[in-house]
């Protein structure tokens, strides 16, 4: 049985294994319908041309597997952040894990999503905000008609979170192979201020699916600092959709790092409500091997006087294949826009590829709009001049590519997170280098 017609037939099966309310269920059997009519999407479609999911929509995917799942600790403490102090919310195969959790929040609104559904405190929070900004293509569809548990994150107005929360999903593979369908919902009101670090892990060599959505909202005011680590193994695939809803005054920054996965498809959204605001997009990529990374973005300037800035780096080597295809919209009403856009790149192996497609479609007449696209290699002068100073080649090639992805390091506002992001780049690059950029 072909994987779609698997997942149509296996919906009523899953309704009846989770509580659900009459509102949801509506919902996700909007989306179902949705989805049975879209299917997967192929490189027919403008914006799947480079990226092909054949070869992973070709498991026999469990689509809600095995709920019964547990990880030790000393099997999963490598991958949290534990320099700083934090909140965790980690779920394993989809399900909630109080025992890798944060035990308390200190009365801030961290919870989960299904007990968001089904307390009445929250009843105006998810009625307001719960799949209003996702766009129900054929991926997100699918995430809407089969999630059921994911973080629920609600930041009061004038509350500035004071310890980071990390967001981990990781995969046992006790079934064969699994479809995981996290969602998550972040609303942050009127001057307010949150930092967010989310991570999906496989912990086995069984194939997995993940296909992610995120809605965030931030209030007047609000700032939100939101860090994605994507370092999974090769039998690894994720498709993460994130959606974001800014209003007026309010700044949210976005860093991706992708370093491993088999496929990987980042599809991030920006939608500005409000005069200035400022959106922030960017990512490292450092993938080898045959591993694939398609990066997707959209900005949509609708009110005047915003900003954006967007700057990824990506180096890829072996027979590895990146993607970049950013769009920037300005409105007609978005007069003193201010947009960036760069995207350079750096091929290591003569059998790699990059397909790079910066888009800008503008409306307006008084804008301030660029963007940029590089190609290319590492400087030979460069190289032989640290080689004539003492520096292997090996090092000085790390170092050269340190350098090129430092102006996205730099912007990293929470000192662990930059330190462990450099350790992950070392040890992609096969160095051991004993200082930081």
């Amino acid at each position: 049985m072909e994987l779609r017609e698997k997942i149509l037939s296996s919906y009523v099966a899953f309704e009846d294994s989770v509580n659900i309310n009459s509102g949801l269920h509506e919902i996700r059997t909007k989306a179902l319908q949705n989805f049975e009519k879209l299917g997967f999407p192929t490189k027919k479609l403008e914006a799947w041309k480079y990226t092909s999911l054949n070869s992973i929509l070709k498991e026999d995917y469990s689509i809600f597997p095995d709920r019964d799942s547990s990880v030790e600790l000393a099997d999963v403490k490598k991958y949290f952040i534990h320099e700083i102090d934090s909140y965790k919310i980690v779920f394993v195969d989809g399900k909630y894990s109080s025992f890798l959790s944060s035990t308390t929040h200190d009365g801030k609104d961290v919870c989960l999503l299904s007990a968001a559904f089904s307390k009445d405190k929250y009843k105006p929070v998810i009625e307001k905000y719960f799949n209003k900004i996702a766009k129900q293509d054929n991926l997100t569809s699918l995430n809407t008609a089969f999630a059921s548990e994911g973080a629920f994150i609600h930041i009061p107005k004038n509350v500035e979170v004071e310890k980071p929360i990390q967001i981990i999903n990781f995969n046992t593979g006790k079934e064969n192979a699994a479809m995981l369908q996290p969602r998550n919902l972040i609303v942050v009101e009127k001057n307010a201020h949150v930092q967010i670090i989310e991570r999906h892990q496989n912990l086995n060599s069984n194939a997995v699916l993940t296909n992610s959505v995120t809605e965030i909202f931030t209030d007047t005011h609000s700032t939100v600092d939101y860090y994605k680590i994507q370092n999974d193994n090769e039998n690894a695939s994720l498709i993460d959709n994130t959606y974001i809803e800014q209003q007026k005054e309010s700044t949210c920054s976005v860093h991706t790092f992708s370093f491993g996965g088999n496929i990987t498809r980042n599809n991030l959204n920006f939608y500005q409500k409000g005069e200035h605001i400022n959106s922030i997009l960017k990512g490292i990529t450092i993938i080898e091997g045959k591993q694939h990374v398609d990066h997707h973005t959209l900005v949509n300037h609708i009110e005047p006087n915003c900003e954006s800035h967007q700057d990824y780096k990506g180096i890829y080597g072996d027979r590895s294949t990146g993607v970049f295809n950013g769009k920037v919209i300005v409105e007609k009403e978005a007069q003193k826009t201010n947009a960036y856009q760069q995207n350079n790149n750096i091929l290591i192996s003569d059998k790699a590829t990059i397909n790079a497609k910066p888009q800008l479609e503008i409306f307006a007449d008084d804008v301030k709009c660029s963007h940029g696209c590089t190609i290319g290699q590492l400087d030979d002068q460069a190289l032989f001049y640290m080689q004539q100073r003492g520096i292997p080649k090996k090092e000085a090639n790390a170092l050269l590519m340190y350098a090129f992805a430092n102006t996205v390091l730099g912007s990293v506002k929470i000192p662990e997170v930059k330190k462990r992001i450099t350790q992950l780049i070392a040890n992609k690059l096969g160095v051991n280098i004993g200082f930081e950029l």
